[in-house]
């Protein structure tokens, strides 16, 4: 029985992480206290850096990585906002970097229950996103997350986001993955280019002038990220093969073949809802599950294959965009805009600052929206749900 942040800090450990930079904030500091308990104790062979600040811990990972060490942090809410000058210069230098980001509520007012906002807000950095379901996904994920980022095609570091509370405090059976087979399946890290040695000077991350490379440097990222959309599920299924257990890559899909109606969520909300969906299935309703993994990439062309008969998708999701409605439906929306036949979206935003959100209380959204498939218009199609004093 395992904590999701004992969980994430066990699958760094299995990884091998060589340099650890970490400056604590709630509700991600229990991942940072394991790890600092591993090397104390001679379990772990790395380099645990204390620093002052959430700035400073990656600007030390930025720094390790690029003299080829690999490198594990950890952050949450306003330290991942701190970071985010950072995050650029990570992605920008293509340094394969993990860290986890344990989701928490923006102040003000402060919070620290989750909302996914922390991490979606930092969609443009160059970082790949992938968010997890429990602890078992957090575990694992440390490990594919190495594998994804440290690929040639790829080289761009990885957050993987977790609930703050819900998943990083509560215990949960893991099974941890055996040291000897995850050697195996990630080797030592071995960059073919070091960016920082003495007995090889350059310059980083230089001044480029208007007529520079800085768009081809641009396009490159958007070119590994891209890559990035094969990688992703292909370690996902080498992961299947030697641990038996597999996410589905870039998203799961659940009861998809004949679904009239879907729901489409992230995080700990896809265990409520997959419940859901199979407890109305014997009750007739065609609903079908999209547990939505990788949101940078994120899976336009997957999305609008697996949509084309669904009559309606009622997107789920802990955060919003303020002014715009919740962020995974506007990228959905992107997503399905231009196809000729496509299903209409319901986004509810709910969950808020960590507010429960129950079998009951998704099953009525499901029932209520699988009512409303056939309509030519659906109303509001942003929609709060369980605000006190809204009608």
């Amino acid at each position: 029985m395992l904590t999701g942040n004992y969980a994430c800090a066990y699958g760094a450990k299995l990884a091998r992480a060589e340099v650890i930079p970490v400056y604590p904030i709630t509700p991600q500091t229990h991942i940072m206290e394991k790890l600092a308990d591993f090397v104390s104790h001679g379990e772990l062979d790395a380099e645990f850096i204390s620093v002052e600040s959430e700035h400073t811990a990656l600007a030390v990972a930025i720094a390790a990585q690029a003299t080829g060490a690999r490198t594990f942090t950890a952050t949450s809410a306003q330290g991942l906002v701190y970071m985010h000058e950072n995050l650029f210069v990570a992605s920008g230098v293509r340094l394969p970097i993990v860290m986890a980001v344990v989701n928490r509520a923006l102040g003000a007012p402060n919070s620290i229950f989750p909302d996914l906002s922390d991490a979606l807000d930092q969609r443009d950095t160059g970082w790949i996103e992938i968010f997890v379901e429990n602890a078992q996904e957090a575990h694992d994920m440390v490990v594919q997350s190495y594998r994804i980022a440290e690929d040639e095609r790829v080289l761009l570091p990885v957050i993987i986001s977790f609930e703050g509370i819900i998943i990083s405090h509560y215990m949960e059976p893991v099974e941890l993955m055996d040291q000897d087979l995850v050697d195996k399946f990630l080797p030592v890290y071995a960059p073919k280019h070091v960016l920082l040695h003495p007995d090889r000077i350059m310059s980083v991350g230089q001044i480029l002038m208007d007529d520079s490379y800085y768009m081809e440097y641009r396009y490159q990222q958007q070119e590994a990220m891209d890559n990035a959309l094969k990688v992703i599920p292909q370690v996902d299924e080498a992961f299947g093969q030697v641990f038996g257990r597999r996410y589905g890559g870039l998203f799961e899909a659940e009861m998809m073949d004949d679904a009239e109606m879907v729901l489409l969520t992230a995080g700990s909300l896809a265990s409520t809802s997959r419940a859901v969906v199979r407890a109305l299935r014997k009750e007739g309703l065609k609903l079908g599950l999209i547990k939505l993994r990788t949101f940078r990439p994120f899976p336009i062309q997957e999305l609008r294959e697996i949509f084309q008969n669904v009559k309606c998708v009622a997107v789920l999701e802990r955060d919003v965009s303020i002014g715009a409605g919740g962020v995974i439906y506007l990228e959905v929306s992107h997503c399905l805009y231009g196809l000729k036949k496509h299903p209409r979206l319901i986004d509810y935003i709910l969950g808020l600052g960590g507010r429960d959100i129950t079998f009951e209380d998704v099953s009525q959204i499901a029932r209520d929206v699988y009512q409303e498939r056939e309509k030519e218009t659906l109303g509001h199609s942003i929609r709060w749900y369980k605000v006190r004093g809204l009608k």
